[in-house]
């Protein structure tokens, strides 16, 4: 096996102890934390050939390849994501990827070969391959941030510039048939933070059906809390008392969320209601 090193025996929950199998590629995934601070080298293109081969390696469904990645180096588009994602540090890591479902190319082949995508009998653009290419896009973006990880480089994953979709499709020029999913920033990293802290594994995996045991989740839930918690406190951060279920209960009415919704995926093309 590549890279293997041994075995680690790691506490993974109430149950007791168990032996986790150690190599370079489960530690860069166990001690991955999101990075927000970048040193200014900048990432050479044998690192981001290597970096984008990795990201077209993952799995695609039906092999229809709909997804597409946008490197920004312009500037005045880094600036102006950083304004919509209200985050200083979009602008200036080093390596800067928009991922977005890409239906687009498979509409110009299908239509090359004779299909008419003005039809109903068109389906690149229903609810199903929406979802299937928002999936290849993310597991794409995964497997380059892994990657990243791998070479000593660190990464955060940016929902934040989906605050404002209309922007980012009229920035980025994006086509009939495509759609922003997430970003990604990389870069070597300028800061070490914790890892933050994990739920329980009995209570995020299940076996054949969903446990919906309530009062045995929520005690293993309280000790998440205070574990949770304890890294916002030692953090120091101005999170006094802040827990995973505070934050949880926050952002179950949170009213922002209305504004990012699918609607906007109509503007692209897109048949959600088929």
């Amino acid at each position: 096996m590549p890279g293997f090193v041994g075995i680690r025996r790691v506490r993974l929950d109430n149950e007791g102890m168990a032996e986790i199998i150690h190599n370079q590629t489960v530690d860069a995934l166990l001690n991955r934390c999101s990075i927000r601070a970048f040193e200014p080298d900048e990432i050479d293109d044998d690192t981001i050939a290597t970096l984008e081969l990795c990201a077209q390696h993952a799995p695609s469904s039906m092999y229809l390849n709909d997804w597409s990645a946008i490197r920004i180096t312009d500037p005045e588009k880094r600036r102006k994501l950083a304004e919509i994602g209200r985050q200083s540090y979009i602008g200036t890591a080093p390596l800067l990827y928009i991922f977005v479902i890409d239906e687009h190319r498979n509409a110009q082949i299908a239509q090359r070969m004779g299909v008419d995508v003005e039809s109903g009998e068109f389906t690149l653009n229903t609810s199903y391959r929406f979802t299937q290419a928002q999936n290849d896009a993310t597991l794409a973006l995964q497997a380059m941030a892994t990657a990243a990880e791998s070479l000593g480089l660190g990464s955060v994953v940016l929902g934040t510039v989906l605050g404002d979709i209309d922007a980012v499709i009229d920035l980025l020029e994006l086509p009939q048939f495509t759609y922003p999913v997430l970003g990604l920033a990389l870069g070597k990293p300028a800061q070490q933070p914790e890892v933050k802290p994990r739920m329980p594994r009995e209570v995020q995996f299940m076996e054949n059906s969903y446990f919906g045991d309530e009062l045995t989740t929520r005690t293993r839930m309280e000790a998440f809390d205070a574990e949770v918690h304890t890294y916002y406190d030692l953090r120091n951060d101005g999170r006094p008392e802040e827990t995973f279920s505070k934050q949880i209960a926050k952002k179950a009415v949170a009213q922002g969320v209305l504004q990012s919704g699918l609607d906007h995926a109509k503007r692209q093309g897109f048949r959600l209601d088929r």
